[in-house]
């Protein structure tokens, strides 16, 4: 196997880069497009609601085995291959007009982007140490957040010249563009594989859950991201069909949405030698004073500028708690890096995708009222599981 040269390094590790945001690219272009899919494909909205939660499920799942298996068959490889029925996946979503063959490509692709993320965060571990990797780490979380900002964005463009066919095109395209440059410029970066084994992923799964504060972290990441989903599954409905915008305008908003995510991550970048459980312990109170006002301006006010305003606040507090436990996550067990990232992904995305698509089930929101609700619901559990937390520390 092609071993990563040092001269090779920098532009490895902008590949990496730039292969970090592709389950947001693949989740996000197309958010624009759903309401028209609904109507192309005639179905109801919780149909083309689902693709999204198929992917996300498959995405969280496959990163439970994802690691170990970067772990024992090495990065590159297992980027390579994903890359290319990336490609194929696509194209076959973009030519399909049956909702069971979508379904079955999102899943397929939640698999492949389990696959290719676990690969390149464990080569940011693998390459990187110290103080450099805690870096790299923290600039990761704040990368993988461009898919969600520049790809609604883009999608909604797309959708308004070229339908909603196109944005499985253009990931087609983009996947092909870095399988070829992986293939090419990149390289292996695990120095010593590990056995593939049921017992040593017990062992190994068995020892992060008992690590309190790693368990405790993964909730946060998935109670942090279902706020950002939650919206995204329910945003596009509300502005184009409640409040009668296009699908371009919808693609603005999550384009500002997606900045409120990154601030956060800068934000807690830029904090992060501050004490860590205090600093989360603001942002979460902070969130639930923003959601309390939101709830109470909902009674006067029920526009787009006033949802987005009181969205964008609350995503940056999301952003903020993501980065910081996401990032503590992933450099707790660095012997294990594969499987520690894959296990912090997975949970955190099947959390996700489990609270944010059952309370968009369950409130059906249609107005700026329902979605502060729901945000209320998400941000009492992260204080329940922060004072968890608090109080567990307490008493060690």
């Amino acid at each position: 196997m092609l071993m990563l040269t040092e001269k090779n390094k920098f532009i490895a590790t902008v590949l990496a880069f730039a292969v970090i945001p592709m389950s947001g690219l693949a989740t996000d272009i197309y958010l624009p497009s759903m309401p028209s899919m609904a109507r192309d494909l005639h179905l109801p909205e919780s149909s083309i609601q689902l693709t999204l939660s198929l992917f996300l499920i498959s995405y969280g799942v496959t990163q439970f085995f994802a690691g170990s298996v970067v772990d024992s068959f090495g990065r590159y490889r297992i980027t390579l291959i994903s890359l290319a029925l990336f490609v194929i996946s696509f194209l076959i979503t973009a030519n399909t007009g049956n909702i069971y063959v979508i379904y079955a490509m999102r899943i397929l692709q939640g698999v492949l982007s389990g696959f290719a993320v676990v690969a390149k965060r464990a080569f940011f571990v693998d390459v990187y140490e110290g103080d450099e990797r805690k870096h790299y780490l923290s600039i990761m979380t704040i990368v993988w957040s461009v898919g969600p900002i520049i790809a609604p964005f883009i999608g909604g463009y797309l959708q308004s010249i070229f339908g909603w066919e196109s944005n499985f095109y253009v990931l087609a395209g983009y996947s092909f563009i870095l399988l070829i440059s992986e293939y090419f410029f990149s390289g292996e970066t695990l120095k010593m594989k590990k056995v593939l084994s049921l017992n040593l992923l017990k062992k190994e799964y068995s020892m992060m859950f008992r690590a309190k504060d790693f368990f405790y972290g993964m909730l946060m990441c998935g109670l942090s991201y279902s706020m950002i989903m939650f919206f995204n599954l329910c945003g596009s409905f509300i502005i184009e069909h409640k409040m009668g915008y296009s699908e371009v305008v919808a693609g603005y908003v999550s384009l500002i949405l997606g900045f409120a995510w990154m601030l956060g991550g800068f934000i807690g970048k830029a904090l992060i030698n501050k004490a860590f459980l205090p600093k989360l312990r603001i942002a979460n109170f902070l969130q639930i004073a923003l959601i309390g006002m939101m709830i109470l301006a909902s009674f006067f006010l029920n526009n787009i500028y006033s949802l987005v305003a009181f969205a964008f606040v609350i995503h940056v507090t999301a952003g903020f708690i993501f980065n910081n436990y996401f990032s503590y996550c992933i450099g707790r067990f660095p012997n294990s890096a594969g499987i520690a990232g894959g296990l912090t992904g997975g949970m955190a995305f099947i959390i996700t995708s489990a609270i944010s698509y059952g309370i968009v089930a369950i409130l059906k929101p249609e107005v700026q009222l329902d979605v502060a609700e729901g945000y209320l619901v998400m941000g009492i559990l992260g204080l329940l599981v922060l004072t968890l937390i608090q109080f567990r520390k307490a008493h060690i």
